[in-house]
């Protein structure tokens, strides 16, 4: 069975909106509910969410789901995506849901789940979950139904878990870090855990008030950050998204250090330490071939996968590979996390700018990326399979020629096509990106 509700990262939509109503997620929860109760225990499940509005509506829904098949709900409140893997996994739970559009606006929400290992759910588990969503009628006897209870400590758990991340015998002592936590799910983590390592903390966008998540802030838009940074003189910044998944830095002057010049300074620090499983790191098909480069040129592999962390994890867990992650910023460190946590990747990059005793913008931006452009239609994915489309996709190609690189995708979480293009000439990829989003936008006129 194809799933149709299930997208790159769960289920995600404009909340009160199908399929981000107080209906489905109902559905959402027996069902999942019911796909994860194997054996005779009594099974559990744990919710966490960010600070949009919408989880006061989604969080009660699914967890009536969960209770009305026989679970036991752990409601965890707002905490990041990474806290509850972690937690699922150390409480022996059967399931974890997080309630997060991750970097999208606060009109939107969605539904991420996880296994009982802590990994995002494959593509046929999701499946099945849709199948059961059709007319399920497992209900359980009054005497067997769940119960739900809120979990005190569960920032106390992932604060310490992410400190473990950090190198033994280092401190951020006599730091200053500038922290961005987009009015989302590390509003309260994020800065507790730099200070608890010694650094001197200025937190941006700590003031959720249920729709302010995103807005001109965070991952997705870090000027704020950035200007704080030479503002207060600090000597990191860093931005989290909603669900603080993701991370971009910034150095001393305010530059910005994306996800491919993070994995490269994890991998190159790893790999010079022994700690580089594969001799490889995955990341997406949006990675710049710099990246590529930089590490050939240390004997490190770069292992490409389709958009998005969970299919990066996958690759991961194939290859047996323990650095991966995404040029936006999800980062997956399996040494210390099952998905991407913008924390643990955060906290690595400052390791090791501490232990060379350097500044971040020499110790941090080890290549320069090759030119690339990316920009997004409004358009149905059928739109990708129009005569004309495919000639202009062609056409770009050849003007791309070998060093260059052509990608043209659906959005998994938007109705947008992503069009991006890089190589060695700036004014060639642009002209390639222009003409196939120049195709696609005449098919919209039509």
């Amino acid at each position: 069975m194809a799933r149709s509700l299930f997208g790159t990262d769960g289920i995600r939509g404009t909340a009160n909106l199908a399929p981000m109503t107080a209906d489905i997620a109902l559905a959402v929860g027996r069902a999942a509910g019911a796909e994860f109760t194997r054996g005779g225990h009594r099974h559990r499940v744990v919710i966490g969410k960010d600070t949009r509005l919408s989880g006061y509506m989604i969080e009660p829904a699914l967890t009536a789901g969960f209770i009305s098949v026989g679970m036991d709900v752990f409601l965890l409140g707002p905490l990041p995506t990474p806290a509850v893997a972690m937690l699922t996994r150390s409480m022996r739970a059967d399931l974890g849901v997080v309630i997060s559009a991750s970097h999208n606006p606060y009109q939107d929400n969605g539904i991420k789940l996880f296994g009982p290992d802590g990994f995002k759910l494959s593509d046929e588990v999701e499946a099945r979950i849709e199948e059961r969503m059709q007319g399920y009628d497992g209900l359980a006897e009054p005497s067997h139904l769940g119960r739900a209870q809120r979990l005190d400590d569960a920032i106390g758990r992932y604060i310490e878990s992410v400190k473990s991340s950090f190198p033994k015998g280092l401190t951020l002592d006599g730091l200053k870090v500038v922290v961005d936590c987009a009015h989302g799910a590390a509003y309260k983590v994020a800065p507790l855990v730099l200070r608890e390592l010694g650094a001197e903390v200025i937190a941006l966008g700590v003031d959720p008030n249920g729709f302010n998540i995103n807005h001109d802030c965070g991952s997705t838009t870090p000027a704020a950050m950035q200007q704080a940074v030479r503002a207060h003189g600090a000597d990191f910044g860093l931005a989290l998204d909603g669900d603080a998944d993701r991370v971009v830095m910034a150095d001393e002057t305010g530059s910005l250090l994306d996800g491919d010049q993070l994995m490269a300074l994890i991998a190159s620090v790893w790999k010079r330490s022994g700690r580089l499983r594969g001799d490889a790191i995955v990341a997406t098909v949006m990675s710049n071939l710099g990246l590529e480069r930089y590490l050939s040129g240390l004997g490190v592999s770069l292992v490409r996968t389709n958009v998005g962390d969970r299919y990066v994890t996958e690759k991961m867990r194939e290859s047996g590979i323990n650095v991966g992650g995404e040029q936006s910023g999800h980062i997956v460190l399996s040494d210390y996390a099952t998905t991407g946590d913008g924390l643990i990747a955060a906290l690595q990059v400052l390791a090791a700018c501490v232990e060379a005793g350097k500044p971040a913008s020499t110790v941090a931006r080890l290549f320069t990326p090759v030119p690339q452009l990316l920009k997004n239609v409004r358009a149905e994915p059928s739109a990708l399979e129009a005569q004309a489309v495919l000639r202009a996709v062609r056409e770009a190609e050849v003007q791309l020629g070998k060093r260059g690189r052509l990608l043209v995708r659906p959005s998994g979480t938007e109705p947008l096509v992503r069009v991006m293009a890089e190589g060695d000439d700036q004014a060639v990829v642009a002209a390639a990106v222009d003409r196939v989003v120049a195709a696609i936008a005449a098919l919209e006129r039509v």
